[in-house]
């Protein structure tokens, strides 16, 4: 028996009635997920909602669903009201219609479920009802209620289980009249031919390796590479020694505050190593370094100037 079921009931045909299970067929717990972070604190941020003329917080016990019936005007529907005009069709999947499983367009499907039995006693009443519809080519609809909401739903035998597909409403689906009707319907048949061919050499047989997301495999790389690089912020050590005021030391590089009000120590930085004076490597202070060939004063020099354009 797989594992977790998010759903479980009674499948009912007539007289013939089981307990089942049931578990969405597809997943999204891999998918890479982020969270919303203040950028200055590193902390999540929360999402409330506020009254939208007075800005003022609504607490959850204020909240009430309305639909508006003109701009500004709502009208207020309560929960109790909600539960009253609902179907009961909350745990019990009763089959009453059956169809050709092929007259049912896959536009119409929207999500697979997993169904199964829950109890070894209803194993051979639910295998009787998958085999019936496997049998006669049919597959079988009913409502439920999921996802808070009442769907249409089909059901599909597939090997030993059953498919359940929630199904879109009528009034969810565009009929496709006045979406082809202006397309040139003319095909050149040599071009078909070309086309075919094509198709026929890139054919190959279904595997899911075919519809595998390479965004979420990106991500987890640009994930784990920022894991291994994040440290905490230091100043590095240049070649020439332990510059504090080189470029980006000790600061992140979006700080652009920070470079900007080190800029002019840098340049003067610069300067002092390349006329003779560099950091000492033990991180004592400056070292003279052999003497320099031009003269020092407050900017450098008439001719450092003119060499090293010390502004």
């Amino acid at each position: 028996m797989a594992g977790h079921s998010f759903w479980k009931g009674y499948l009912k045909l007539s007289l013939v009635t089981c307990p089942v299970a049931m578990t969405p067929a597809t997943s999204e717990a891999e998918k890479i997920r982020f969270h919303t972070l203040n950028r200055a604190t590193g902390n999540r941020v929360e999402g409330i909602y506020v009254d939208a003329e007075s800005g003022e917080r609504v607490d959850d016990d204020d909240q009430a669903r309305g639909y508006e019936r003109e701009p500004g005007s709502y009208v207020v529907i309560e929960d109790d009201e909600l539960d009253a005009v609902a179907l009961e069709s909350t745990r019990t999947i009763d089959v009453e219609t059956f169809v050709r499983a092929d007259s049912i367009e896959w536009l119409w499907y929207d999500k697979p479920h997993f169904l199964m039995p829950d109890d070894p006693v209803g194993e051979e009443a639910f295998a009787v009802i998958r085999e019936a519809m496997a049998v006669t080519g049919t597959v079988g609809l009913s409502r439920l209620v999921m996802y808070r909401r009442e769907r249409p739903v089909m059901l599909e035998p597939r090997e030993r289980g059953i498919v359940l597909w929630t199904l879109h409403y009528a009034d969810e689906l565009r009929a496709p009249e006045g979406y082809f009707e202006d397309i040139d319907g003319k095909a050149d048949p040599d071009l078909v031919g070309l086309v075919s061919r094509l198709i026929d050499r890139r054919t190959r047989d279904w595997d899911r390796t075919l519809v595998h997301d390479p965004l979420q495999e990106n991500l987890r790389a640009l994930i784990e590479d920022k894991k291994k690089r994040r440290r905490p912020t230091k100043a590095r050590r240049g070649r020439g020694g332990g510059d504090p005021h080189r470029r980006g030391a000790g600061f992140p590089p979006e700080d652009a505050q920070a470079r900007h009000l080190l800029a002019p120590y840098r340049r003067l930085s610069g300067l002092s190593r390349r006329l003779g004076y560099a950091a000492d490597p033990r991180g004592s202070g400056a070292a003279r370094l052999p003497p320099s060939p031009f003269p020092l004063d407050r900017c450098g020099g008439t001719e450092a100037k003119s060499r090293w354009n010390c502004p």
